[in-house]
């Protein structure tokens, strides 16, 4: 019972407000948030290898506004539609958490979220995506469960495209919705005990990504698995393989890589 006390103490003390380190999904977001007040800087590149190569890289800020309300701001820089690099959008993002049912070393959350992205890329696929493809609206809900050292967490949205051309999207076939769902684990590997905030933590993750076009019969379902590093409860470093397990989409990247780095201020507002 003691040793259970002085666990939990110790992870009531680490800078992360209501996030636990097996929580920081990769190509998900979990439904706690960071906390009030503090600043998140992360620096992403994505991109796949064939007979050429196309890479995008994202700038992204975020912070608590309050201990239920976070918000993001990116912006992408890619060659994935043009021969060059180039600026093609900006997106913003919101999540706000309705209810936390918290017990020692385990809790569930959940959350809606809204994005809005506004992209110069036109649709010349069915993949809908708004992290730097495509202009639109998507709004959804996610439910995070932490067991001890493994987090599962579960999400469902919906996609709406804004710059639809009725006759350029008649033409092609392209859809101008979807609807995603995501199943994500987390297992923290490292440390086994917790003794103070400045240990590094190792988490694996297995993250499955679908989404299906509303009266298209298009489906996709991707793996991403996943290792990540936290240093000092400050830095964060990711590194994420996703591969296709199926798909009939038209789709302009599969079997991406992702790495990316974060960092994280507190208490600076």
């Amino acid at each position: 019972m003691k040793r259970m006390i002085k666990i939990f103490l110790v992870a009531a003390m680490l800078p992360a407000g209501d996030l636990f380190a097996q929580e920081l999904y990769v190509s998900t977001e979990p439904a706690s948030n960071m906390p009030r007040g503090g600043l998140g800087i992360r620096l992403m590149n994505e991109g796949m290898f064939g007979s050429e190569i196309r890479t995008r890289t994202g700038l992204e800020l975020m912070t608590g506004v309050t201990k239920n309300l976070m918000v993001h701001a990116s912006a992408y820089l890619s060659d994935y539609y043009r021969k060059q690099q180039r600026l093609e959008a900006v997106s913003f993002y919101a999540k706000y958490r309705f209810l936390s049912a918290d017990r020692v070393q385990r809790h569930t959350r959940s959350a809606v979220f809204g994005r809005y992205t506004s992209s110069k890329n036109l649709m010349v696929n069915d993949d809908i995506s708004l992290e730097g493809d495509n202009t639109g609206i998507q709004g959804g809900l996610i439910v995070t469960q932490l067991l001890h050292k493994l987090a599962l967490s579960a999400s469902a949205s919906y996609t709406r495209m804004l710059d639809v051309n009725d006759t350029h999207h008649a033409l092609h076939g392209y859809p101008s919705e979807s609807i995603g769902y995501t199943f994500s684990s987390g297992y923290l590997v490292f440390p086994r005990v917790y003794k103070d905030y400045k240990q590094t933590n190792m988490n694996l993750y297995l993250e499955f990504l679908g989404k299906s076009n509303p009266g298209k019969n298009q489906h996709l379902m991707d793996v991403a698995p996943a290792v990540q590093f936290i240093f000092g409860s400050k830095v964060r470093v990711d590194a994420s393989r996703q591969l296709q397990l199926w798909n009939n989409m038209r789709r302009t990247v599969k079997n991406k890589y992702l790495v990316r780095v974060e960092y994280n201020l507190y208490n600076i507002f």
